[in-house]
Parts: C-alpha cells; structure tokens; sequence
C-alpha cells in the first residue's frame, strides 16, 4: 500500500450550482445534470440516514464513493454492461470545464438510461430489516430460511430481496419476487436477479480477500438501447453494510466502514428521524470520514489524500 495518490483538494461540496447546465435530479448524494445526448453525476458530500439528508457534510466523502464505484464499475465489465462513459474532467463537454476543479474525483459522465423501478437488494448475511424480518417470520421478502440464525449470520447462500424506489424522504418497501415481476415483467425481473446475484458474488469474493465483508448491497439496473445495464453507484459504503472481517462475530450488530457508525449516533439522540436532520459533532464528521476511506484503501490497496 506504498501507492499513495493524491486527490484533488478537498473542501466540502453539499450543492453543485453549474448555472449555465441543466440540473435534472438532485438525490440525497448525487446532483445529475443533463448534458443532452448524456448525464453529468456528481457525489457530493452530503450524507444521509433513515432518509434524511443531514445538515452537515463529510468532506471528501463524495470523491470516496465515486472512486470506489469506479473501481467495481471497471471489475464488473466482465459481468455486465455499465452506464460509464468517462471519468476524466478533460473528457467532458466544454461546458464543464469551468468546473473542473470541483468535479474532479467526484464526477462521471454517464449514458441516458431509464431506470427499472425495482431496488436490486442481495443480501448475504442477515442483518438491518432483514433481521427484523427473520425474527418475526423466519422469512426475508417471501424466502423461507433456516430455523435458529443470529444476528448477523452468513447465510447458506446469497439471496436477492428486491424493493420499491421511494421518492425521496420516503421509505422504499420490501417486495418479493412476483411482485418484482410484476413491476418489470418476468424475462427483465429474472436478468436483473441473476446479475445481481452474480456482481455481489464477486464482489463480495474479493473485497473478502481483503479484509472486508459486504454483507449487503443494493444495485440499480436502467434501460439503455434496448438493453439491461448497471447505473447509478456500486458496491459502496452507502449502498451497502461493509464490515471488517477481522472483527466479524455473529449474534450482535457488528462494526463497519460504513454509515452505519453514524446510524448507531444517530440513534442515541432524542430524535423522530424526521427531517431536519440534527447537526453532527466534530468527531462524528472526522470518524465516519475515517472509516469510508479505510474501506476505498482496503479495496483498492492504494491510500488517497482526500
């Protein structure tokens, strides 16, 4: 881990202001403007938990996710086609280039796509609402599974727990696999299964090898000349449970790289989860910085200044 690169420097980015592009979606993280035959994605350093943006930002925390999905983006090519066009400033439209400053290490380029309306969630362990699920059945979105797990067992095998995509604030909702059929039709429902049974599956293989367990993720899947491809992020600290494997120990909540750490804060304070959001002290900023670039270092093996 002797490569250490240098990212560009990093003050805080919670809005992106482009005047002169268009701004078409603006997410809890990512800002999406529209480029015309394109999209310009930028993560930005906002965070959120139970779907609440909160009002202080991680800095760097934007460039972190992007490159992390960049490197699963790249490894996935094998697997699937992906919504990657460039990421390189100097590779953007002219328009862009006032900008370059920010945008670099936190932006793409992207193809149009139409997202499916189905969360793609794989889970190989059982843990968050799927543990709650577990306890109350002994089933996780309609699959059946073994009598006497823990909290937070691996288990026998992955298994895919689709959802809805709520709007924002709002709660996306477990469904089962006929109702994601329903949704997206049975040929386009059983594709995006498999690829996503089979990106978590190498993924996992390998971030394994390097210390992290990824015990569940969420993928999304859009529409693009006629074809199934992966959009928005991969593998990441926000969109999935990263836990250190040296720590791993089934029957509790575990430790993570990821914002679960801001969860657990998050949860002993005297508040409804409700917008707005409480602001964050100083040493919750600075360790969940921490612990989403130690996940970036582990995978990649290379250490970033960010």
């Amino acid at each position: 881990m002797n490569d250490k690169r240098q990212a560009a420097s990093t003050q805080a980015v919670i809005d992106t202001d482009l005047k002169d592009l268009q701004l078409v979606r603006k997410g809890k993280v990512r800002d999406v403007y529209d480029m015309g035959d394109s999209l310009l994605m930028i993560a930005t350093d906002r965070i959120s938990a139970f779907d609440v943006v909160m009002p202080n930002p991680i800095p760097g925390k934007g460039k972190v996710l992007n490159l992390i999905s960049l490197f699963w983006f790249d490894i996935m090519k094998s697997v699937t086609d992906n919504h990657i066009i460039s990421s390189k400033v100097e590779d953007f439209p002219a328009s862009c280039q006032p900008y370059a400053d920010m945008l670099k290490d936190r932006s793409v380029l992207v193809k149009k796509a139409e997202p499916l309306p189905v969360e793609c969630i794989v889970r190989g362990y059982v843990s968050g609402s799927g543990w709650m699920s577990y306890k109350e059945s002994q089933h996780i979105c309609g699959i059946n599974l073994p009598a006497g797990l823990v909290e937070s067992d691996r288990l026998p095998e992955p298994i895919f727990t689709p959802s809805t995509k709520a709007e924002q604030g709002e709660h996306d909702i477990n469904i089962d696999f006929e109702e994601a059929k329903s949704l997206v039709g049975k040929e386009t429902a059983e594709k995006i299964r498999d690829l996503s049974l089979m990106i978590y599956q190498k993924g996992s293989s390998l971030a394994a090898e390097r210390g992290i367990i990824i015990a569940d993720t969420k993928f999304e899947f859009g529409i693009c000349d006629g074809n199934i491809i992966l959009i928005d992020e991969v593998l990441t600290p926000d969109s999935s449970r990263f836990w250190p494997k040296d720590s791993y120990k089934p029957g509790g909540a575990q430790k993570s790289f990821d914002k679960q750490y801001l969860r657990d804060y998050l949860l002993s304070l005297n508040w409804n989860k409700k917008a707005p959001g409480p602001q964050l002290p100083d040493d919750i900023i600075v360790n969940t910085k921490k612990k989403y670039l130690e996940a970036l270092t582990l995978l990649t093996s290379k250490e970033y200044e960010i």
